[in-house]
């Protein structure tokens, strides 16, 4: 039958945010996609969370429904929008989870608000070390977007086909033209000038919830990276899934599942 919705905006500081509502028993969940990604990522993981919690989506700032040129792109804005959805929905705390860099939103969250975070699930996402040349990487990645793509299944095709590549397709709008991006260059690479400038362990030794890593066999998180987490914070729970890589959710939705499902049992 599919995943069913109520849509639902909050506004921050003049700044527009969208998400999805699917309802559902027990404790709240919000879930947070990566930098130019989109709510929708989630469905998989929606299908089955929804049976046993009341599952949220979010597009983030600059990101498709939500405000596409927001004039702070700074961790800090990124965090209070979660702050502010999870706040709206009335819940005393909720379960976190973030891929990539909505995974790194969602510590920032859980060190900043520990009053509102019950539990955090860090998809292919870490603290990390300064990378300065993480937004220009980025850029010429988008850069080579042969935009508008002719068709959904042509972006498919781009993005690795698969259910990674319709998932990236997914996030994209179909216009006359062809199918575009729903988010602005410049402002996903602005999104990462903190990422570029400084590392963020001191926020990671601030969280005090019971924590899950999924890190993926070929993804891009260092092992010397997830040895200092677990060092820092030896009751973080760490699963590995091999064969996938960074789009875990997206590719191998069954095994984010499998480790969701055992860490949930535990808080």
């Amino acid at each position: 039958m599919g995943n069913v919705w109520s849509e639902f905006t909050v506004v921050r500081d003049g700044v527009r945010l969208v998400g999805r509502d699917y309802g559902g028993p027990g404790p709240a969940v919000l879930l947070l996609h990566g930098l130019a990604g989109h709510c929708g990522e989630w469905d998989a993981t929606v299908e089955w969370l929804r049976e046993g919690h009341r599952v949220v989506t979010l597009d983030q700032r600059g990101h498709r429904l939500s405000e596409r040129r927001p004039a702070d792109t700074s961790r800090d804005a990124y965090v209070n929008d979660a702050v502010a959805v999870v706040e709206t929905l009335g819940s005393s705390s909720v379960i976190l989870v973030g891929q990539s860099l909505g995974g790194h939103t969602a510590m920032l969250v859980a060190a900043a608000r520990p009053d509102l975070v019950r539990a955090l699930v860090l998809v292919e996402a870490a603290p990390g070390d300064p990378d300065p040349d993480g937004p220009a990487r980025i850029g010429r990645w988008l850069d080579t977007w042969p935009l508008p793509f002719a068709s959904h299944a042509a972006a498919a095709e781009f993005f690795g086909g698969g259910p990674v590549g319709l998932g990236w397709a997914d996030g994209l709008e179909s216009r006359a033209d062809g199918w575009h991006a729903r988010f602005d260059r410049d402002v996903m690479v602005a999104s990462l000038k903190e990422n570029a400038e400084r590392p963020f362990w001191t926020e990671w030794a601030q969280v005090r919830c019971p924590t899950l890593v999924v890190l993926a066999e070929h993804g891009i998180i260092p092992s010397r990276d997830v040895e200092r987490m677990v060092r820092q914070r030896p009751s973080t729970t760490v699963v590995r899934v091999p064969a996938a890589g960074h789009d875990l959710h997206l590719e191998d939705p069954v095994s984010l599942r499998t480790a969701m499902e055992a860490f949930l049992l535990t808080i």
